[in-house]
């Protein structure tokens, strides 16, 4: 965990039709009379717009509404690996306590794993993993951007699932941990998962970086 974005020219043609109509010359010899213009007043008053003629052709109907995308389905897990709620997936690698130094595991898409079984009734089940390695982040970087509720998934050997969800997010500096250890990592209690990297400020030597990064997790029903 150490190494934790033409104006155009419209042309307008107006086209002008000259109709000439020749008429006869006529003599008018008076006004005419009012019961000849009559008719005329008449049939202005009394015409009557013809009603607009019905379409014949329907309207077209509006596009098919676009389908909605199902969402992607997960992928399946392998067994004997931990999923994280952002996609990361690291192996796990059975280990043991040997002198109470954390055990970490020995490439970045292992996750060492020891203290309680997942299917037991108390303690902690302890993943630690590496934060970035040789240059390449680990998935356990992303328990930087955990949060409460999120769902954490184990598949054991036997391919067994268990799910747990975010219960407590914790930083701790590497010098106050082993006072901590206890409250943290022991093995009495109720039953939870427990995820471990580094993180914070690179002060290089025997610890790396300087903080550790802990979340707690609790089994979901």
């Amino acid at each position: 965990m150490r190494r934790m974005a033409v104006p155009a020219t419209v042309g307008a043609v107006l086209l002008a039709a000259t109709v000439a109509v020749a008429a006869e010359p006529s003599t008018i010899t008076g006004s005419p009379s009012a019961s000849a213009r009559a008719p005329v007043k008449r049939a202005l008053v009394n015409a009557t717009p013809s009603p607009l003629a019905a379409p014949t052709t329907p309207p077209a109907p509006p596009p098919p509404a676009a389908a909605t995308p199902n969402p992607e389905a997960p992928r399946p897990q392998a067994s004997n690996t931990v999923r994280l709620a952002r996609g990361g997936e690291a192996t796990l690698v059975r280990q043991e306590v040997v002198d109470g130094v954390l055990p970490v595991p020995a490439g970045v898409t292992q996750a060492a794993w020891w203290g309680a079984p997942f299917d037991g009734g108390a303690g902690a089940s302890v993943l630690a993993g590496h934060v970035n390695w040789h240059g390449a982040t680990g998935p356990f970087a992303e328990l930087w951007q955990a949060k409460l509720g999120d769902v954490v998934s184990v598949v054991d050997g036997d391919g067994r699932p268990f799910r747990y969800r975010v219960a407590q997010l914790v930083t701790v500096h590497k010098n106050d941990l082993p006072g901590r250890a206890q409250e943290l990592f022991g093995q009495e209690g109720a039953h939870r998962l427990v995820l471990v990297t580094c993180g914070g400020r690179w002060v290089g030597g025997h610890d790396g970086y300087e903080e550790n990064r802990i979340v707690i997790a609790e089994p979901v029903a």
